[in-house]
């Protein structure tokens, strides 16, 4: 984003030439959003809808259910709205700004949060997208869970950050191989399971022995007494499930417990 050239004023805009874009970063509008914001609308504490001037256009990046809501409040009418206007923004800047929206703003889903940074062209986002499809997998940004259908993003993300794009080939790999891309081996507790498996045991274990075990386990044990293990800390009550599917009751091949 270059600032050199970014330079914003207020002015009012009538609403109806406030165009959103929907169909590329922006998320759906939320009538119950809208209605909230109407029951409670005060002029005086009111922001203004964030608006980049592009190609002679007005695109709103932040504050789409406040325009709903004043329109609401008209009558269902358009009307004029004062808004902060930015010069200077490209639409892939816009995208990023939407993703980094905070303060009194809806707070974003994880999926609404990275298809805009996707659009922006983030480079972390990019490559994470890419890895993710590379194993055969698809980022779900509505969150709805189906086969093949990574929904728990914010985690995936965080640990592919975290242990790096080889690593985490290697982990999402494993679960496609094991289970298929079946909804319940890609809850976010399985998926930390077998990353942080993956991770910690690098270049020891063998990843025909993990694969085979993890398919002869239901993906929903790692999850369900992994919650119920409360004598070990967060993501270390998933990781021993996956580790003690893998050793199983074969000491030639146990690996030592290292967490």
């Amino acid at each position: 984003m270059n600032s050199r050239n970014l330079f914003c004023r207020e002015l009012p805009i009538n609403s109806a030439d406030l165009k959103i874009p929907r169909t590329t970063y922006q998320r759906e509008l939320n009538d119950d959003r809208v209605h909230k914001i109407a029951a409670e609308f005060d002029e005086r504490i009111a922001n203004e809808p964030k608006v980049s001037c592009r190609n002679g256009r007005y695109y709103v990046f932040d504050g789409q259910h406040t325009i709903a809501a004043r329109k609401l409040l008209n009558g269902g009418k358009d009307l004029p709205i004062r808004c902060k206007v930015f010069y200077g923004l490209t639409e892939s800047d816009e995208a990023l700004l939407f993703a980094q929206q905070t303060g009194v703003s809806a707070k974003l889903t994880a999926g609404a949060k990275f298809r805009a940074l996707i659009y922006g062209g983030e480079e972390d986002a990019m490559a994470f997208l890419k890895a993710t499809e590379s194993v055969g997998l698809y980022l779900d940004y509505k969150q709805t869970r189906g086969k093949k259908r990574l929904a728990c993003i914010s985690t995936a993300f965080e640990l592919y950050k975290r242990v790096g794009d080889s690593l985490y080939r290697e982990a999402m790999q494993t679960i496609m191989d094991a289970w298929g891309g079946s909804p319940d081996s890609l809850r976010a507790e399985t998926v930390r399971g077998v990353v942080e498996f993956v991770n910690l045991y690098a270049g020891e274990y063998n990843r025909r022995r993990l694969v085979t075990r993890l398919r002869q386990t239901d993906p929903l044990v790692i999850f369900r007494e992994g919650r119920a293990m409360t004598s070990l800390p967060g993501y270390k009550r998933y990781l021993n499930q996956v580790y003690r599917i893998y050793n199983g009751s074969s000491a030639k091949t146990a690996l030592p417990m290292k967490f």
